[in-house]
C-alpha cells in the first residue's frame, strides 16, 4: 500500500506541528470561556494544517502514487487572513462584527473551486491541472498575501485600541493585553515579503517542493505560536471592548488635580490598590463617585492612565517596605503590593524609579 512512499525528516517536522495544531484545535472547543474566540482560533488552527497537508504528503509522495489527490480541498489560504481578524474581534469584544462571516466569502469560494476541480474524472481532471494549476497558484497565492496585510494591519488596530481602554480603566491591563497576538499578527507581516519572494520565484522559475520548505516552517511555526498562546489564554476573562468604552455625560468643571491628589491619598490609605483585581469601576464606587469622574481626575489631574496611576502606588509600597529594611523577596513584596506578575512589577518600578527594584534595594541598604 505503501510502496513508493517516502517518510523523510521534512514529513516528519511538518507532521509533528500538524498533530499538535489538531490537538490544540481539537482542546480549544473544550473550554466553555470565550467560545466564540477559541472556536474562531479551533478553526483557524485546522485551516494552518490544512495549508500545511499537501507538503506534508507532497514530500512523502502521496501525490505521485495517488494522482486522484490532485486539487483536493486541503488550502483554504484565503481563510487565514479573516480567521485571525475574527479571533482578535471575538477576544476583545465576544463575538465576531456584524454580518462578519461575510468575511470568509472568499474562502468559500477557494474551497468550491477546488472541490469541484478535485470531483473532476482523472483524465479530465490532469487536463485541467495543466491548464489553470500556475495561474490559480498565482491568484491565491497573491490574494492570501493581500488578505492577511490587510487584516492583520486591521487586527493591530483593534488590539491598539483595546489596550488604550484597557490602560484606562484596569489596574491590572497587562494580563489581558494580548500581546502575544500582536506578536504573532506582527510576524505573519513580516513573513509577507518572504512568502511574496517565494511566490513570484516559483511562478517565474518554478522551485517545487524542497524549494518552498522554509516557507512552511515559518508557517508551522507560526502557526504553534499562536496555537500554544491562545490555549494558555484561553480561560481568560478578558472584559470587553462595548464595557471598556461605555460613554457617561460631561462632568462639570471641576479641580481635577485637587480630587486627583486626594483620592489617591484615600487609596492609600485605604490600601485599596494592593487589590490585584481593582479596576476603575470598583474603585469609583469605593469612592463614593463614577468612573467618568474617576478617570478625569486620574488622567487630567494627575496625567497618567488608570493602569500607572495604580501601577505607581504599588510600586511606592514596595518601596516604602525596602526602606523598612524588609528582606522579604521581591516577588512576595510585589504580590502583596498587588502586582499579577513580575514583568509588570519591573516596568511599573522602573518607571516610579528609574531603577530596578534590586538596584533599589541595594541602595537603600547602601544608605543606611
Amino acid at each position: 500500500m505503501f510502496d513508493g512512499l517516502s517518510f523523510g525528516w521534512r514529513t516528519a517536522i511538518l507532521a509533528v506541528a500538524a498533530a499538535q495544531l489538531l490537538a490544540i484545535a481539537i482542546g480549544l472547543t473544550r473550554v466553555l470561556a470565550n467560545r466564540v474566540a477559541n472556536r474562531t482560533l479551533s478553526t483557524l488552527l485546522i485551516v494552518l494544517t490544512g495549508i500545511l497537508l499537501p507538503w506534508l504528503i507532497g514530500f512523502a509522495g502521496f501525490y505521485d502514487r495517488w494522482r486522484w489527490l490532485t486539487f483536493a480541498p486541503f488550502q483554504i489560504t484565503l481563510a487565514a487572513g479573516p480567521l485571525i481578524w475574527l479571533y482578535a474581534n471575538a477576544l476583545v469584544t465576544g463575538r465576531w462584527p456584524e454580518k462578519g462571516w461575510r468575511h470568509l466569502a472568499p474562502a468559500a469560494v477557494q474551497a468550491a473551486f477546488l472541490t469541484a476541480s478535485f470531483l473532476l474524472p482523472l483524465p479530465v481532471k490532469q487536463r485541467w491541472s495543466d491548464i489553470v494549476h500556475q495561474p490559480y497558484s498565482i491568484v491565491a497565492d497573491l490574494a492570501t498575501i493581500a488578505g492577511l496585510a490587510w487584516y492583520g494591519i486591521a487586527g493591530l488596530r483593534l488590539l491598539r485600541r483595546y489596550r488604550a481602554l484597557l490602560a484606562g480603566q484596569r489596574s491590572d491591563d497587562t494580563r489581558f493585553a494580548a500581546r502575544w497576538l500582536s506578536r504573532a499578527i506582527g510576524a505573519t507581516l513580516v513573513l509577507l515579503p518572504v512568502w511574496t519572494g517565494y511566490a513570484l520565484w516559483d511562478a517565474i522559475a518554478p522551485i517545487g517542493y524542497v524549494g518552498l520548505m522554509g516557507l512552511y516552517v515559518a508557517i508551522a511555526a507560526f502557526g504553534l505560536y499562536l496555537a500554544i498562546e491562545g490555549w494558555r489564554h484561553a480561560a481568560l476573562p478578558f472584559p470587553h471592548l462595548d464595557d471598556l468604552a461605555i460613554a457617561e455625560p460631561a462632568p462639570p468643571p471641576r479641580d481635577w488635580g485637587r480630587l486627583g491628589e486626594l483620592w489617591a491619598a484615600k487609596v492609600a490609605a485605604e490600601r485599596w490598590h494592593c487589590d490585584p483585581d481593582l479596576s476603575l469601576g470598583v474603585l469609583a464606587r469605593r469612592l463614593g463617585t463614577n468612573t467618568n469622574h474617576l478617570s478625569r481626575a486620574v488622567n487630567e489631574g494627575l496625567g497618567v492612565n488608570f493602569s500607572s496611576f495604580i501601577g505607581r502606588m504599588r510600586a511606592e509600597t514596595v518601596a516604602a517596605a525596602l526602606r523598612d529594611g524588609s528582606s522579604a523577596d521581591l516577588l512576595d513584596l510585589a504580590l502583596e503590593a498587588g502586582f499579577s506578575s513580575k514583568a509588570s512589577f519591573n516596568r511599573a518600578f522602573l518607571a516610579t524609579f528609574g531603577q530596578t527594584p534590586s538596584a533599589y534595594r541595594r541602595h537603600v541598604a547602601k544608605d543606611e
